[in-house]
């Protein structure tokens, strides 16, 4: 089984958050799922989510995408998304 664990710093959670959830239909259809979604104690706005990953290739087509880029920037992310790709 494959997984993404990413992890963004926000300017504001609940913006991102808003934005976050308006793709679900978008993280589904590309295969991926959504595992955990956690926030940093000290600093809430850095974020740090897991999805089960169906088909790599969807995946990396949805995270290259224009659109990914736009949503990362009305969700208000500061600097790059840290992708990892981890396997069991």
């Amino acid at each position: 089984m494959h997984y993404m664990l990413c992890k963004n710093k926000v300017a504001d959670y609940a913006k991102w958050r808003q934005v976050f959830d308006s793709h679900a239909k978008a993280h589904r259809e590309s295969g991926l799922h959504l595992l955990h979604l956690l926030r940093e104690m000290d600093d809430p706005n850095t974020i740090v989510f897991m999805f089960k990953v169906d088909d790599m290739d969807k995946v990396q087509a949805f995270i290259n995408a224009p659109e990914a880029a736009e949503g990362a920037k009305q969700g208000g992310v500061i600097g790059q998304t840290e992708v990892t790709f981890l396997t069991d």
